[in-house]
């Protein structure tokens, strides 16, 4: 049985770790509050491009069809739909732990894509964001197409758009035939969804908004040209969609670490409360064990 002194070291020390879990639950809550403001904010914004953008190729490509001219598919170099056989999936992970399956969840579900995609015949990159899943697939031997070490030291629009005009270089180049991003979509500080968005082609991206949620076409004119508008919607669909991605993985994170040192929190409660039951009855053994030897001793000298 262990001493007294050694179940007093060890409250102590959970004790000492409690403060801590309580404290990044606090501060992942105060961090958790300005997240979700800023994806309230943003969410209308993305879904409005995403409508706009959507109108702009549905009327190009009714108008293609009415002319007889491209059997309705719009020229732009970055909604062009080829056969998925080289596909670049980029990751999005965090650079620190203690977020409970936030990290593992994303890095399992790509895993099983990457092995899913090699048994279609398809080749599969990853582009690497965050240190959990850089280092998670190096240990795999998984193709990696690039890390992109620097983007969660200075995350904003600025950081979205260099992080874009580099998945575009792929993709125009014919590097990858489909380009996914892969992350935890918020839904509250105990739930968080892994989400694969399809990025490039943009046909495949826009094609995911219900057709309910887009206007009929032929209500609206454009001007000066739908050409000229597709030039100056595209980059910020692309660059509002990954900055949208990278806050949704912000406030996943935030909400994941809040909840796991909950947990953490209240397993150290009830796990000082059973050190300090332990306690309290090994010192109570002490004392009987004392009292009966002091009681013998004197039955001793009586005798």
């Amino acid at each position: 049985m262990a001493n007294l002194k050694e179940i007093r070291k060890r409250i102590t020390s959970v004790k000492s770790t409690q403060k801590i879990t309580r404290a990044m639950k606090m501060v992942a809550g105060a961090r958790l509050n300005k997240a979700q403001v800023r994806i309230t904010s943003m969410r209308p914004y993305a879904v409005e491009i995403d409508s706009v953008l959507r109108r702009v190729v549905d009327s190009a490509q009714q108008a293609q069809v009415e002319s007889g001219d491209g059997g309705g598919e719009l020229e732009h170099p970055l909604l062009a739909q080829r056969p998925e056989k080289n596909i670049l999936v980029v990751v999005i992970t965090s650079d620190r732990g203690l977020c409970g399956s936030f990290n593992s969840s994303i890095n399992k579900a790509v895993e099983r894509y990457w092995h899913e995609q090699e048994d279609a015949d398809k080749t599969v990159q990853l582009g690497l964001i965050g240190r959990k899943g850089r280092d998670y697939f190096r240990r795999r031997n998984a193709p990696v197409f690039q890390v992109f070490d620097s983007v969660w030291d200075n995350l904003s629009v600025e950081t979205a758009g260099e992080l874009a005009q580099q998945l575009v270089k792929p993709f125009l180049a014919g590097e990858a035939d489909s380009i996914y991003l892969v992350y935890n979509e918020f839904k509250s500080a105990m739930t968080q969804t892994v989400t694969f968005h399809p990025l490039f082609p943009l046909q495949a991206s826009i094609s995911e908004i219900e057709s309910s949620d887009v206007a009929a076409v032929t209500e609206y004119m454009f001007e000066p040209d739908r050409t000229a508008l597709l030039d100056r919607l595209v980059p910020m669909y692309v660059e509002i969609t990954i900055l949208r991605a990278l806050y949704e993985s912000v406030a996943s994170e935030l909400g994941a670490r809040m909840t796991a040192m909950d947990a953490a929190t209240k397993n150290a409660t009830e796990m000082i409360a059973e050190l300090t039951l332990k306690y309290n009855r090994v010192r109570q053994a002490a004392i009987t064990t004392e009292i009966l030897e002091i009681i013998g001793g004197a039955e001793a000298l009586n005798a």
